[in-house]
């Protein structure tokens, strides 16, 4: 990852975008090169740049992670009008430890055994690239854009838009 100061500010406000939001669509590569999305609970976000979730080892997807560890992630907060797209390479982990540091009772739902399931996994994500969205949130403010546009033929200010190489 380039650790210039641009580089750390954009990762710190893209983390700052997902940190609340739970539910990421990740997408994977299947065998036969169809992509493959399901929603999975972010578990974890840091300001490094790995995102964290849990998932069953014996799964589909960490049959198509083993042949292709590249993912998307796709965060959406419709209500904030705000959408993230995370390119990255996942690694699968057994990592007693930071299972331990991520569990929450919540999880006994997915893995009936606990933190020693023999099922148990995590999928940790390093970010590559990604690109956002943030558009103002407030319908008035929206309203006067498309107004303005329609009078003066001019596109409305759809917010900002950014793409993030680490």
């Amino acid at each position: 990852m380039n650790n210039d100061q641009s580089t750390q500010e954009n990762l710190e406000k893209l983390i700052g975008f997902i940190k609340d939001i739970d539910i990421a669509m990740m997408s994977t590569i299947d065998a036969d090169g169809s992509i493959r999305s399901r929603p999975m609970q972010t578990q974890q976000t840091k300001a490094d740049g790995l995102i964290w979730f849990f998932t069953g080892y014996a799964s589909d997807k960490t049959h198509e992670l083993e042949n292709d560890a590249h993912v998307n992630l796709s965060y959406a907060s419709p209500d904030d009008n705000l959408y993230v797209s995370v390119s990255g390479r996942a690694t699968l982990s057994k990592d007693k430890a930071k299972i331990e540091e991520l569990w929450t009772p919540a999880m006994k739902a997915w893995f009936p055994k606990g933190k020693d399931d023999p099922n148990i996994g995590l999928i940790k994500v390093t970010i590559n690239k990604a690109e956002y969205w943030d558009a103002p949130s407030s319908t008035m403010v929206q309203l006067y854009g498309m107004a303005k546009a329609a009078l003066t033929g001019e596109r409305p200010d759809a917010g900002e838009n950014k793409k993030i190489n680490l």
